[in-house]
């Protein structure tokens, strides 16, 4: 294993190895997150992930007979970075497949040179976009932002709310959700009666929230975002006095969030998958011994709390393992083969099933619908 920071190697040596295969004997899989920088709630515990499963798979046995060697590189979020440590892992470290890109910006990036390539890439990013249109290479495992809205507009509709504001970040992810948003709401009955927005380095989004507060007859507020804006936009929402429900999305689901909005965080409902709710599944779950079982292993070797963000990881990572195993063969057109192929696979973010024309595989079931009460997850349905 080898991981790289900014294109330099300066972690546990130049270079680490699992075990004491040479680098013929070894399988190549890459990955371009971004472990530090804005977005490292999503890409550190994403490396944290890759690195803890590569290990444990190697000292089970490795795939087909060889050592997976992983080959991390850190691009901070940042899309030219992510496109270059692309264009290195194909041509300078020769991976056979990719699973990373914790941004969609930094995943769009990328995109291009995996598909031009003829490398499996299994992106960890949000927006619908890297898979809709299907792309012959490319897949992902996180629920997408069009999902969000639908699992939101759903709740709302059970709540009898029909005229929301809504308020997006305008990266890449906020950008997307609040367009996939605008498309799906006229199929719940709702009606978005204020649309504002907010730039990554905004630190109040007061101006913006009054806006909303004053339009007539508003029942409830959406949040399209990721990072530190919906942080905020939490804590002005609640010193501004709001009395209708605050929804974020997916974006915001590891417990960073909570600790940033801290007693604001309250109330606030979001869309996500069950592994931030993983002791409270029923024993009858049958998503529960993979949820429980990641994050205790997660969290005993790291010390961290488990984030859906690790999550998608460990699926990307055993999605592509499964793939390899049933390929039985390094090649990467076998293996893009086997990935699309994908059926019944039990992940964090629910049960995969894809096909030549669908590269996600989840349906709208995988999502659980959550609220915060007292500091912490609980589950509404």
């Amino acid at each position: 294993m080898k991981t790289c920071l900014g294109g330099a190697a300066l972690l546990a040596g130049a270079a680490m190895f699992a075990g004491t295969a040479t680098a013929a004997e070894t399988i190549k899989i890459g990955a371009s997150l971004a472990v530090t920088g804005p977005a490292s709630f999503l890409g550190d515990p994403e490396a944290k992930t890759l690195e803890l499963y590569v290990d444990q798979i190697n000292k089970d046995g490795g795939v087909n007979g060889k050592e997976l060697e992983l080959i991390v590189y850190d691009d901070g979020g940042n899309a030219n970075k992510a496109r270059t440590f692309a264009t290195r892992l194909v041509e300078d470290d020769g991976i056979v497949a990719m699973v990373g890109g914790s941004t969609t910006g930094a995943t769009m990036a990328m995109v291009p040179v995996f598909e031009d390539a003829g490398i499996p890439f299994i992106s960890l990013a949000g927006a619908v976009v890297i898979i809709d249109p299907v792309k012959e290479f490319i897949f992902k495992t996180p629920h997408t932002d069009r999902m969000a809205c639908e699992k939101i507009f759903t709740d709302m509709k059970a709540r009898g709310i029909a005229r929301i504001g809504m308020i997006s970040g305008t990266g890449g992810f906020g950008k997307s959700m609040r367009s996939q948003c605008l498309d799906v709401v006229g199929n719940y009955g709702i009606e978005i009666v204020a649309d504002e927005t907010y730039g990554p380095k905004d630190s109040d989004m007061t101006p913006q929230l009054t806006n909303i507060k004053s339009a007539d007859g508003l029942q409830a507020v959406i949040n399209p975002g990721f990072g530190q804006g919906p942080a905020i936009v939490t804590r002005n929402y609640s010193q501004l006095g709001f009395d209708v429900p605050l929804y974020q999305s997916h974006g915001v689901a590891s417990k960073s969030f909570i600790d940033l909005a801290g007693d604001s965080a309250e109330g606030v409902r979001l869309p996500a998958s069950a592994l931030l709710v993983a002791e409270k599944l029923p024993d009858s779950d049958p998503q529960k011994a993979v949820v429980t079982g990641y994050k205790s292993t997660y969290e005993d070797a790291t010390g961290q709390p488990v984030s859906t963000f690790g999550g998608h990881a460990y699926d990307g990572l055993m999605i592509l393992v499964e793939a390899m195993k049933r390929a039985g063969s390094e090649d990467p057109a076998a293996i893009r083969d086997e990935i699309e192929k994908t059926s019944d696979f039990m992940g964090t973010a629910g049960v995969v099933n894809m096909s030549a024309d669908d590269h996600l595989g989840l349906d709208l079931s995988a999502f659980r619908m959550l609220e915060i009460r007292d500091g912490d997850w609980s589950l509404v349905e």
